[in-house]
């Protein structure tokens, strides 16, 4: 049910997001052009810094070397201090673009293959549309331009170390990422875990190198990787509750340089997922036991290397479902679409850990779904359309929640 008030700030919103579509099309171009990895992002952030300013608002201090977080002050009689924070992800990825539009990255190696250029156009232009609305603002909204979210340990929990939330107290945050999975024009959203805790996996078997043709005067590491991989895969059939989600892929595997001679060494690495943390430790634990003693086994040796990434993404259930509420409102309820839990990974869990809040799927993607249309592949092609959606959205929800905080 929409508030009484809800049905003009609605149509007011999405005029204001339908007039600045052009200009936030413009600012994602521009970032799309020249992407930049994780903890390099220095011309992004000198060009939201810019924008902010040119729209009056002043950013903070920077708690990073790149990233910006700025604050809209609302003007509203009933504002009291209260803030909501919006985030979006401002880094790009190590691959060669292989698009043939317009706007094609100009850095060799480096696309902003997972939408990030997406997120931080659609956060300017919801700062755009507030900074023009700040009477009808109850309170004041958080912008954070988050670094690094692609490259392990992410820049949230950086971000969080050096005073983000103790210096602000947000009550609630809110985040989106693009799906191309997901049509323009609808979100989707999961209510509890959301995306998976992540860990990145390394493994080095270590024999005895030799002749091809005398594999009984070597200790094969090759074999044993084989051997290794195929062990680890039965941890999720027979380790793993039926009705627990997880993950483990070997997904690179590095050893020998010629036909006829057995590497003294192998390296593997891979991931591993879970929804759970006890799941999590077990599965870890398992894992280092499985590789070693298969190692043993067949007379090599191993060595097992766990980076612990990023926890479980939990969204808040009450969060969660008032924003629900907020988006059918501007979207309609045709519109708003149930997610399940997803097995990738985002650094917006350690925000979750801190706040109360929720993550959404933002749809850039048609009817007739291209193959090569994915998240991190080179020819990432979000749907621009969702730009006007996602601002005016954005804009919308920190409006209502701060109405209802």
């Amino acid at each position: 049910m929409k508030n009484e008030h809800s049905g003009g700030l609605v149509e007011q919103i999405q005029a204001h997001a339908a007039k600045i579509f052009s200009e936030v099309v413009a600012l994602r171009r521009e970032i799309h052009l020249h992407p930049e990895l994780s903890y390099e992002e220095v011309r992004t952030t000198a060009l939201i810094t810019n924008y902010l300013l040119d729209l009056g608002i002043t950013p903070e201090q920077p708690l990073l070397e790149t990233g910006v977080v700025a604050l809209i002050q609302g003007e509203h009689k009933l504002s009291q201090g209260k803030v909501v924070a919006l985030r979006a992800d401002i880094d790009a990825l190590p691959l060669n673009e292989e698009n043939l539009h317009g706007f094609c990255s100009l850095e060799s190696g480096k696309m902003h293959a997972c939408g990030h250029d997406m997120h931080t156009a659609m956060l300017l232009g919801a700062a755009k549309i507030l900074s023009e609305m700040k009477e009808e603002l109850e309170g004041n909204v958080l912008l954070v331009f988050q670094p690094a979210e692609e490259k392990a340990p992410g820049g949230a929990k950086p971000f969080l170390d050096a005073g983000l939330f103790t210096r602000f107290n947000p009550s609630m945050i809110i985040g989106q990422h693009c799906f191309p999975n997901v049509e323009t024009g609808k979100v989707a959203l999961c209510k509890g875990s959301f995306m998976a805790a992540t860990d990145e996996l390394y493994f080095t078997v270590t024999g005895q190198g030799g002749h091809a043709s005398a594999p009984h005067r070597a200790s094969d590491p090759v074999l044993a990787a084989a051997h290794i991989i195929t062990a680890v895969q039965h941890l999720v059939s027979r380790v793993v509750p039926p009705h627990e989600p997880a993950v483990v892929s070997i997904a690179s595997i590095h050893g020998g340089n010629a036909p006829n001679v057995i590497p003294r060494q192998v390296t593997m690495s891979g991931t591993m997922r879970t929804m759970n943390e006890e799941l999590r430790s077990l599965l870890q634990e398992r894992l280092r036991q499985t590789v070693t003693h298969v190692a043993t086994g067949l007379g090599v040796e191993a060595e097992v290397e766990i980076r612990t990434g990023y926890p479980v993404l939990f969204n808040d259930l009450a969060v969660t479902e008032k924003a629900e509420s907020i988006c059918r409102e501007y979207l309609g309820a045709e519109n708003v679409l149930q997610s399940e839990p997803l097995m990738t990974a985002e650094d917006f869990a350690y925000y979750l850990q801190e706040c109360p809040g929720t993550f959404w799927q933002i749809g850039t993607g048609s009817l007739q779904h291209d193959k090569g249309n994915t998240l991190h592949s080179p020819t990432f092609n979000p749907e621009e359309r969702a730009l006007e959606i996602g601002s005016g959205l954005l804009a919308y929800t920190a409006l209502r929640l701060l109405q209802s905080a």
